[in-house]
Protein backbone atom coordinates (compact mmCIF):
# COMPACT_ATOMS: atom_id res chain seq x y z
CA UNK A 1 0.00 0.00 0.00
CA UNK A 2 1.23 3.48 -0.93
CA UNK A 3 1.20 6.04 2.05
CA UNK A 4 -0.02 9.00 1.04
CA UNK A 5 -0.48 11.36 4.61
CA UNK A 6 2.75 12.46 4.46
CA UNK A 7 2.29 14.55 1.53
CA UNK A 8 -1.04 15.85 2.89
CA UNK A 9 -1.71 19.20 3.16
CA UNK A 10 -4.43 21.18 4.91
CA UNK A 11 -6.12 21.59 1.35
CA UNK A 12 -6.05 18.10 0.90
CA UNK A 13 -7.25 17.32 4.57
CA UNK A 14 -10.21 19.97 3.75
CA UNK A 15 -11.22 18.24 0.32
CA UNK A 16 -11.40 14.81 2.25
CA UNK A 17 -13.66 15.90 4.69
CA UNK A 18 -15.88 18.02 2.13
CA UNK A 19 -15.77 14.35 0.37
CA UNK A 20 -16.75 12.70 3.38
CA UNK A 21 -19.94 15.44 4.29
CA UNK A 22 -20.97 14.78 0.82
CA UNK A 23 -21.30 10.86 1.30
CA UNK A 24 -23.03 11.72 4.75
CA UNK A 25 -25.07 14.74 3.02
CA UNK A 26 -26.52 12.05 0.73
CA UNK A 27 -26.76 9.24 3.12
CA UNK A 28 -28.98 11.91 5.63
CA UNK A 29 -31.13 12.74 2.70
CA UNK A 30 -31.94 8.76 1.78
CA UNK A 31 -32.92 8.83 5.69
CA UNK A 32 -35.04 11.91 5.38
CA UNK A 33 -36.64 10.67 2.40
CA UNK A 34 -37.38 6.92 3.70
CA UNK A 35 -38.59 8.57 6.89
CA UNK A 36 -41.19 10.54 5.22
CA UNK A 37 -42.58 7.58 3.06
CA UNK A 38 -43.45 5.88 6.40
CA UNK A 39 -44.91 8.70 8.09
CA UNK A 40 -46.83 9.26 4.63
CA UNK A 41 -48.03 5.00 4.66
CA UNK A 42 -49.00 6.08 8.32
CA UNK A 43 -50.60 8.94 8.03
CA UNK A 44 -53.82 7.57 6.92
CA UNK A 45 -55.00 5.57 9.54
CA UNK A 46 -54.01 8.45 12.10
CA UNK A 47 -57.11 9.16 13.71
CA UNK A 48 -58.38 12.32 15.63
CA UNK A 49 -58.08 12.78 19.47
CA UNK A 50 -55.94 13.85 22.08
CA UNK A 51 -54.49 11.48 24.41
CA UNK A 52 -54.45 11.43 28.22
CA UNK A 53 -51.34 11.30 29.70
CA UNK A 54 -49.24 10.22 26.70
CA UNK A 55 -49.46 11.74 23.51
CA UNK A 56 -51.98 10.66 20.71
CA UNK A 57 -51.01 9.90 17.55
CA UNK A 58 -52.71 12.84 16.40
CA UNK A 59 -50.54 14.75 18.48
CA UNK A 60 -47.25 12.66 17.50
CA UNK A 61 -48.24 14.01 14.14
CA UNK A 62 -49.08 17.66 15.02
CA UNK A 63 -45.53 17.46 16.73
CA UNK A 64 -44.04 15.99 13.36
CA UNK A 65 -45.48 18.93 11.74
CA UNK A 66 -43.78 21.15 13.49
CA UNK A 67 -40.62 19.22 13.69
CA UNK A 68 -40.56 19.10 10.01
CA UNK A 69 -40.72 22.62 9.56
CA UNK A 70 -38.82 24.44 12.00
CA UNK A 71 -35.53 22.17 11.55
CA UNK A 72 -36.02 21.93 8.00
CA UNK A 73 -36.20 26.04 8.03
CA UNK A 74 -33.23 25.84 10.61
CA UNK A 75 -30.92 23.90 8.76
CA UNK A 76 -31.96 25.78 5.33
CA UNK A 77 -31.26 29.26 7.19
CA UNK A 78 -27.98 28.30 8.78
CA UNK A 79 -26.44 26.42 5.64
CA UNK A 80 -27.33 29.70 3.67
CA UNK A 81 -25.82 31.99 6.19
CA UNK A 82 -28.90 33.72 7.42
CA UNK A 83 -29.31 32.50 10.46
CA UNK A 84 -25.96 33.15 12.67
CA UNK A 85 -27.32 33.23 16.22
CA UNK A 86 -29.66 30.93 17.54
CA UNK A 87 -31.90 31.21 20.93
CA UNK A 88 -32.87 27.50 20.80
CA UNK A 89 -34.29 26.86 23.62
CA UNK A 90 -36.39 29.89 23.41
CA UNK A 91 -37.31 28.42 20.26
CA UNK A 92 -38.25 25.01 21.45
CA UNK A 93 -40.64 26.65 23.75
CA UNK A 94 -42.33 28.14 21.15
CA UNK A 95 -42.47 25.33 19.21
CA UNK A 96 -44.37 23.42 21.56
CA UNK A 97 -46.75 25.79 21.90
CA UNK A 98 -47.43 26.06 18.02
CA UNK A 99 -47.13 21.92 18.41
CA UNK A 100 -50.42 22.25 20.95
CA UNK A 101 -52.14 24.61 18.33
CA UNK A 102 -51.69 22.36 15.77
CA UNK A 103 -53.24 19.34 17.69
CA UNK A 104 -56.31 20.92 16.65
CA UNK A 105 -56.07 20.63 12.95
CA UNK A 106 -57.14 17.43 11.53
CA UNK A 107 -54.42 14.76 11.02
CA UNK A 108 -55.04 14.58 7.22
CA UNK A 109 -54.30 18.26 6.96
CA UNK A 110 -51.31 17.89 9.33
CA UNK A 111 -49.79 15.02 7.22
CA UNK A 112 -49.85 16.91 4.13
CA UNK A 113 -48.03 20.16 5.96
CA UNK A 114 -45.68 17.67 7.18
CA UNK A 115 -44.85 15.70 4.28
CA UNK A 116 -44.11 19.20 2.29
CA UNK A 117 -41.86 20.33 4.77
CA UNK A 118 -39.63 17.12 5.07
CA UNK A 119 -40.04 17.76 0.65
CA UNK A 120 -38.48 21.13 1.08
CA UNK A 121 -35.66 20.11 4.18
CA UNK A 122 -35.05 17.30 1.33
CA UNK A 123 -34.20 19.09 -1.17
CA UNK A 124 -32.17 21.46 0.77
CA UNK A 125 -30.27 18.57 1.57
CA UNK A 126 -30.03 17.22 -1.93
CA UNK A 127 -28.95 20.39 -3.08
CA UNK A 128 -26.49 21.91 -0.22
CA UNK A 129 -22.27 21.39 -0.43
CA UNK A 130 -20.42 20.42 2.45
CA UNK A 131 -18.94 24.19 3.27
CA UNK A 132 -22.52 25.39 3.54
CA UNK A 133 -23.83 22.32 5.87
CA UNK A 134 -20.75 23.24 8.60
CA UNK A 135 -21.81 26.78 8.65
CA UNK A 136 -23.02 27.20 12.22
CA UNK A 137 -25.06 28.86 13.97
CA UNK A 138 -24.02 30.15 17.96
CA UNK A 139 -26.59 29.06 20.59
CA UNK A 140 -27.44 30.79 23.58
CA UNK A 141 -25.06 29.16 26.03
CA UNK A 142 -22.05 30.55 23.43
CA UNK A 143 -22.19 26.75 22.25
CA UNK A 144 -22.64 26.32 18.16
CA UNK A 145 -24.88 24.34 16.46
CA UNK A 146 -24.06 23.36 12.24
CA UNK A 147 -26.55 23.19 9.29
CA UNK A 148 -25.67 19.31 9.19
CA UNK A 149 -25.77 19.21 13.00
CA UNK A 150 -29.60 20.33 13.15
CA UNK A 151 -30.98 18.39 10.14
CA UNK A 152 -28.95 15.01 11.09
CA UNK A 153 -30.32 15.49 14.69
CA UNK A 154 -33.19 17.31 15.13
CA UNK A 155 -34.78 16.82 11.75
CA UNK A 156 -34.20 13.80 10.84
CA UNK A 157 -33.42 11.61 14.26
CA UNK A 158 -35.90 12.84 15.80
CA UNK A 159 -38.47 12.33 12.53
CA UNK A 160 -37.52 9.04 13.02
CA UNK A 161 -37.98 8.50 16.48
CA UNK A 162 -41.21 9.82 16.14
CA UNK A 163 -42.28 7.73 13.00
CA UNK A 164 -41.49 4.65 15.42
CA UNK A 165 -43.47 5.96 18.12
CA UNK A 166 -46.71 5.94 15.66
CA UNK A 167 -45.62 2.75 14.00
CA UNK A 168 -46.01 1.35 18.04
CA UNK A 169 -48.94 3.25 18.60
CA UNK A 170 -51.16 2.66 15.36
CA UNK A 171 -50.54 -1.38 15.56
Amino acid sequence: MKIESSAFTRADLDAFSDQLLEHERLVLADRLERASARLAALGPRIQAGHGSGQWSAHEVLAHISVLSKFYGVLTYKISSGQLTELDILGNVHLRDVLGEKLAEIPPAELLEMALKDQARALQVLRSTDAPSLRREAKLEDGKSMSAEQVARYALVNHLETHVDQLEQALR
